[in-house]
């Protein structure tokens, strides 16, 4: 099982004042049924198997996501880069949390009916993490023991470019849109390599 051992650039994050809601608990994501997850290993939002490692993708968009968020509307741009790319080997990776303001309360079936009614999501969901605090996701974890505390997201919509072996490129603040140029460039850039 890969663990994620390269450094991630993290652009610093407005929403850096804002932490995550203490009240809204948020099941442990280290472990599943008693087995120990890799940084790479997810469960989708219907509860079957998602590694990264095995989404024959060139790159993949980790992205940890939420339905109440003003960046919420995101979820539209991501599906419009991931039809753009995923010929080329694009995968976009949404991972519900309700870590920032609670901003993701429902269950897994609201969640992903809110994303296919509202934005036409085709790319996978993961089940909801915590991708901060104690109970983080081990790719989270794993890019704050490579990083330190500043490969953490401070909101919702922070995005992980990540190769297909698991290992990440490069980190964008929640406020980076999916349109963004320099993120264009950067996605070109990992499904050449």
């Amino acid at each position: 099982m890969l663990a994620l051992a390269t450094p991630v650039l993290l652009a610093a994050c407005s929403e850096a004042t804002a932490g995550p809601k203490e009240d809204a608990p948020t099941p442990p994501a280290a472990q599943e049924t008693g087995i120990a997850m890799s940084a790479t290993e997810f469960t989708s939002i219907d509860g079957k198997p998602l590694n990264l490692t095995g989404l024959n993708a060139k790159a993949i968009l980790v992205v940890n996501t939420a339905s109440r968020c003003g960046y919420t509307p995101q979820y539209a741009g991501l599906q419009e880069l991931y039809e753009a790319n995923k010929a080329d080997g694009l995968v976009i990776v949404g991972v519900p949390s309700n870590d920032f303001g609670g901003q993701e309360p429902g269950s897994e079936e609201d969640v992903k009916s809110f994303c296919e009614i509202n934005y036409g999501v085709t790319f996978p969901l993961t089940k909801k993490y915590a991708v901060t605090g104690p109970d983080q996701h081990p790719f989270y974890k794993a890019a704050v023991t490579t990083l330190g505390e500043p490969a953490q997201p401070k909101w919702n919509f922070h995005k992980i470019l990540v190769r297909a072996d698991g290992t990440p490129i490069k980190a964008y603040p929640s406020s980076v849109k999916p349109g963004d140029k320099a993120l264009a460039a950067d996605i070109e850039a990992a499904l050449g390599s």
